[in-house]
């Protein structure tokens, strides 16, 4: 190459030759590395075609798949207990193609109503535009949810725990409905992650997940993930192909990176979480607080049967006295606490479901749910649990 222009050589070096040498090679990086190619180079077409025929090994277009994402679903298919797995680029886009792999026009959906805003959005607004209609009902009145199905009824749909109640479902039996009608029951396991409850081994179908929180836990990526079959990810697959949404290769470094230590996290979550509701249950400036673990929960004695060691998650909400005024107050006094739309880092922080997750709801969706003004849901970090109790006293002393 050397007698080439530089244009040339600096185009061509290090690339396609310098790859199959890495791939020949007898030693492999200890840690997978990010493989930020958006297409793959071949030899010739009869390689492309076996390659495209399932005979032989590669990638083609990272749009389909890329060695970093197989990595991802690897790693989730060994914590989840799942045949397959596929990341997408955020967690509505895992459960929108969840969903569309699912159903067509003149469908029905069975849901319980309380749900992450953006899906309840996409389930109230979104599904009736293309004829797909869905029914909230309340999962915990098991002849509610079976009077709900329908003929057309396709998919019944909830979340292991409730965001923002942390309503804690009774899966199997949900399951048992949905199954008994042809159903597929699709579980939303976010708040919980497969270090605290694994729903396809409770009858769920498919699970989704937003990875952007716990199964990520560092607030510094975007992502969603499905879990099931080989049959039910295959389907799922083609619209994953056609609609694009798939997590990028340095997002799906940073997840495997993050479930390495997830259960380590989970377990630490949890206990913090525990202690925190124990203590703002018997501060005089909080009304209620919302966490299965504890003894005066009506959902611990399902928590204690179908999650992992007793842990409950990191998830937590509270309501606080004055409603909006005493909760803008908490927010603002709170100092490391931080007040973000989101959840589940190593840091405790604090959101707004009325003025973040579930602005979706209409104010009267909202009451009916049990989501109030005065409510916030704290999402507890991996610190020193005393250190976050005495922030939330002094912050709580100002309201």
């Amino acid at each position: 190459m050397n007698n080439k222009h530089i244009k040339t050589r600096l185009a061509h070096a290090g690339d396609h030759d310098l790859a199959k040498k890495i791939a020949s090679g007898v030693s492999v990086p200890k840690v997978l590395p990010i493989y930020m190619s958006s297409v793959f180079s071949f030899d010739d077409v009869p390689s492309l075609d076996a390659v495209y025929a399932g005979e032989a090994d590669g990638y083609v277009y990272s749009r389909m798949t890329n060695p970093g994402t197989d990595a991802a679903e690897e790693v989730l298919c060994a914590a989840e207990g799942a045949e397959g797995a596929l990341v997408f680029s955020s967690g509505m886009a895992a459960i929108i193609n969840a969903i569309i792999a699912n159903v067509q026009s003149g469908d029905h959906i069975v849901s319980s109503p309380v749900l992450y805003g953006g899906v309840y959005d996409y389930f109230k607004h979104e599904l009736p535009r293309f004829g797909v209609e869905v029914t909230f009902v309340d999962f915990e009145d098991l002849n509610a949810v079976e009077d709900a199905i329908r003929p057309n009824t396709k998919i019944v749909y909830t979340e292991t725990i409730s965001n923002p109640l942390m309503e804690v479902m009774d899966l199997p039996n949900v399951a048992k409905v949905a199954h008994a009608h042809g159903c597929k029951f699709i579980v939303d396991n976010t708040f919980a992650t497969p270090a605290v409850a694994r729903p396809l081994d409770l009858g769920a179908d498919i699970v989704v997940y937003s990875t952007t929180k716990y199964l990520g836990g560092h607030s510094d990526l975007i992502g969603g993930a499905v879990l099931s079959n080989k049959e039910n990810i295959a389907a799922i697959h083609r619209c994953f192909t056609l609609y694009g949404a798939i997590m990028g290769p340095f997002e799906a470094w940073l997840l495997c990176r993050s479930m390495r230590t997830l259960d380590l996290r989970m377990e630490q979550h949890s206990r913090n979480a525990l202690k925190v509701a124990q203590f703002l249950e018997k501060h005089p400036k909080v009304e209620r607080v919302y966490y299965p673990g504890l003894e005066s929960s009506k959902y611990k004695p399902l928590a204690d049967k179908l999650f992992v060691e007793g842990r409950c998650g990191g998830m937590l909400s509270a309501d606080i006295i004055n409603g909006e005024q005493g909760a803008s107050t908490l927010i603002k006094e709170c100092k490391s606490i931080k007040f973000v739309p989101s959840l589940a880092s190593y840091s405790t922080t604090i959101s707004y479901p009325a003025k973040t997750s579930h602005r979706a709801y209409s104010p009267e969706d909202m009451k009916a749910a049990g989501i109030s003004m005065g409510q916030l849901r704290f999402s507890i970090g991996i610190e020193c649990p005393e250190d976050i109790i005495a922030e939330l006293d002094e912050a709580l002393a100002k309201v």
